[in-house]
């Protein structure tokens, strides 16, 4: 069965210079002839020629719609990989949608979320882990986002996987035909040879499975909690670095009773802040809530910025954080470092074992420090897109780690003297798992859902 031709809004729905209409299939140029008339007279519309830009009138029936810019993409040389036309007309929501509309009267159906792209998935121009990459690209945060899906849409992860995926169906035709033809395939000492393959294929898988959660970083932000004692400048140094008076700031004690969120793009990193209540032991209930509620947030955050007042010594309360943040990726904000101090940065460091940053939110020093601590914890000092790898989808990890497993299985039954059929099995469940990535060995339900998450005419 033909596939239908598909049409959608490819442009934001709001008022806007221009808007494009998208249609793919076989009947675009069909459907495009009936509504779209040339400025140039005797110009056949389905003869058009492929990447070039053609003006001329969109008209619904006798009526004039609208001037348009018209581009036609012949198969396979589009995005979908099928014949695709775009109509370039005036923005603004009445008018996109009055052109949609009469595309579809003509011959389209409306176009389910994603579905160019999963077109341009199922007809071989992109695969699995690419098509995630598209949507990463649109919702990037920052330029090390970007960079990471642009990356990735180039096939960076699709190369990587097909190595490996060829690598191990190569162990797997050779022990296949051993087992079939043994005269004249030895397996003597085959067990020894594979073995560092195997090891070496494992490291591989490993590094993308640990670059996971540097990807997650990379594309959602970094989860930070800001961290202190009452009156320590939590507050302040959330407008600070926010560049505006978000949090509310006086000199009682309690004022942040509750969970403050925002978000912030540090020198290229996306911080997802979140200011909360001061924690202390208190009589007020609500602030008690509220000092419990940033306590189970610190449970989860990726980074927290512990705010301490230098010009007081350590409290009770501030040993109390301490022990909170332990385990946890932490900076520590000297802050108020503008009066005189009763803690210096070495004893803060012996006392917190994490990384100090000398601040002042009331003079609005430390922001660069603060800046190359973030890249120290989380990047290694900096980020090196010449020839890094991210796994940025959950997807991806999970099935990564399925084919990781299954070559720790290949290496137990090497080192166990296991039969040669027994690594077989296993390489096959390996293989499978990392065709998942690239949705080679993906079942038809999850590239639904998958495609399910995109934005309309992607």
């Amino acid at each position: 069965m033909e596939k239908e031709t598909i049409a959608a809004i490819s442009t934001a729905m709001s008022s806007s210079g221009i808007g494009i209409v998208r249609i793919s299939g076989e009947e675009a140029l069909e459907i495009l002839s009936r509504i779209f008339y040339p400025a140039k007279k005797d110009l056949n519309v389905q003869e058009l020629e492929s990447h070039r830009v053609t003006y001329g009138h969109i008209y619904d029936g006798e009526t004039l719609v609208d001037e348009v810019l018209v581009l036609y993409m012949k198969q396979p040389h589009s995005y979908t990989a099928e014949d695709v036309v775009e109509i370039d007309c005036h923005g603004g929501v009445f008018m996109v949608k009055k052109i949609l509309d009469l595309v579809i009267r003509n011959g389209a159906r409306p176009a389910e979320a994603g579905e160019f792209t999963k077109r341009a998935f199922l007809n071989g121009r992109i695969d699995l882990s690419q098509a995630e990459a598209v949507m990463e690209l649109i919702n990037s945060k920052n330029e090390y986002a970007r960079k990471s899906a642009m990356r990735q849409l180039r096939g960076s992860v699709s190369e990587k996987i097909r190595k490996l995926r060829q690598g191990i169906i190569y162990e797997i035709a050779f022990i296949e035909s051993a087992l079939d033809d043994p005269e004249h395939i030895s397996m003597e000492g085959y067990g020894e040879r594979l073995l560092p393959v195997i090891e070496k294929m494992k490291k591989e898988t490993e590094d993308l499975i640990k670059s996971a959660d540097n990807g997650r970083i990379l594309s959602e932000g970094i989860k930070t909690v800001i961290l202190g004692k009452p009156n320590a400048g939590k507050s302040s140094v959330l407008n600070m670095l926010l560049g505006e008076e978000r949090a509310i700031v006086t000199e009682v004690a309690g004022t942040t009773r509750d969970t403050l969120e925002e978000h912030l793009n540090l020198g290229g990193i996306s911080l997802n802040l979140m200011d909360t209540a001061g924690i202390r032991s208190t009589e007020d209930v609500v602030e008690r809530i509220g000092v419990e509620r940033a306590m189970e947030h610190a449970k989860d955050a990726d980074l927290i910025l512990y705010v301490v007042d230098s010009s007081e010594p350590l409290s009770d309360e501030d040993h109390r954080i301490l022990k909170l943040i332990e385990d946890k990726q932490a900076i520590v904000l000297l802050n108020k470092s503008d009066l005189a101090g009763q803690i210096t940065k070495e004893e803060m460091e012996a006392a917190a074992k994490k990384p100090v940053v000398v601040f002042s939110a009331k003079e609005e020093r430390g922001l660069p420090e603060l800046s190359e601590a973030i890249y120290s914890l989380f990047f290694s000092g900096k980020l090196s897109f010449n020839d890094e790898i991210y796994i940025t989808s959950a997807r991806q990890k999970s099935a990564l780690e399925n084919a990781l497993e299954s070559l720790g299985k290949v290496e137990e039954s090497i080192r166990g003297k296991m039969p040669e059929d027994f690594y077989s099995i296993d390489l096959m469940d390996a293989y499978e798992e990392l065709g998942k990535v690239i949705g080679e060995t993906v079942e038809e339900d999850l590239v639904n859902e998958i495609f399910s998450r995109f934005c309309m005419g992607k």
